[in-house]
């Protein structure tokens, strides 16, 4: 065997994007030159890496498997080369995040003070719904993901970061007689949720399947945001993180309904795996976290307490 390291990031970088196009353009390379270096990676193996079908790359099991080795070298190549930087003074790398799609308003808070303290650090990060998030962390492809429901069929390590907090909400221009509204109260309203996957839709469903509630009328979207201007338009209600309600409910634009049961209460988490090699620059957040979530909770969410 005698392929390089750039021939392994090539061929990891074909297995992320399948496209041999978006694998130059992410490389800065031309098309033929990654043709070639896949051409001379191919040739040290008699088993098929990738099958090219109409066009578009599969990637066979026998690829995925030698990704999976690549993807563990380069790990540890970028191991030696942070810690050299680390020995030259300075930490540099890149941290690989994933997020549950309303985590966009918890994570950037626990990202910010640590980012702008190590101006050599790269940020990645992918916020998606919680099945696409765990598939991340679970190829490898993330140091940490956020999430709000712990897996049950994986092995993590977490830090727990704050609570999250789940209310029935409508539009602000809505009027409720407070003392009739009870759990049966959902029964007569068009309730909208999250897509099958997201956690926010997973709480929702468990709270209305336990209280035996017999929904009239579902709507479905596709992002949290998508939900939020539905229930702002009347269009129905929703339960929701109130993480992500700050404006609205201070322009009154949104409105907290008091439904017995409510809110749920979940917590926003920070996890690897156990048997994750975590890098100098993922092992140096950690250890931020661990020392300011605190401070950072107490500067930015503190209003959420009010409430």
């Amino acid at each position: 065997m005698n392929y390089s390291l750039h021939q392994l990031a090539i061929f990891l970088k074909i297995v992320q994007t399948k496209s041999i196009t978006k694998t130059a353009e992410a490389m800065h390379l031309t098309q033929p030159a990654v043709s070639i270096q896949l051409k001379n990676f191919q040739s040290q193996f008699n088993i098929p890496l990738i099958e090219i079908i109409n066009k578009k790359v599969y990637i066979t099991e026998f690829g995925k498997d030698i990704a999976e080795s690549a993807q563990n070298i380069m790990n540890e190549v970028s191991v030696i080369d942070n810690r050299l930087t680390k020995y030259n003074g300075s930490l540099t790398g890149t941290l690989r995040m994933s997020s549950v799609s309303t985590g966009k308003y918890v994570i950037p808070y626990f990202l910010a003070d640590f980012l702008r303290e190590n101006q050599n650090v790269d940020l990645r990060l992918d916020v998606s719904n919680k099945s696409t998030v765990l598939d991340l962390l679970e190829q490898n492809q993330s140091d940490f993901s956020l999430v709000s429901v712990l897996p049950k069929n994986m092995t993590l390590q977490r830090i727990e970061l704050m609570p999250n907090s789940l209310y029935l909400v409508g539009a602000g221009n809505q009027s409720f007689q407070v003392e009739s509204l009870n759990k049966q109260t959902l029964e007569k309203l068009p309730l909208i949720y999250r897509e099958e996957g997201s956690a926010t839709r997973m709480a929702m469903e468990k709270f209305i399947e336990k209280n035996r509630i017999t929904v009239k009328k579902k709507i479905q979207l596709t992002s949290n945001e998508a939900v939020k201007q539905a229930v702002i338009a009347g269009i129905g209600f929703s339960i929701m993180p109130v993480i992500g309600l700050k404006n609205e409910l201070e322009r009154k634009q949104l409105q907290i309904i008091p439904i017995k049961g409510l809110p749920i209460k979940t917590a926003w988490n920070l996890v690897w795996h156990r048997k994750k090699r975590l890098s100098p620059v993922a092992t140096a957040f950690k250890e931020y976290i661990e020392q300011h979530k605190k401070e950072i909770i107490q500067s930015n969410f503190n209003w959420i307490q009010g409430l």
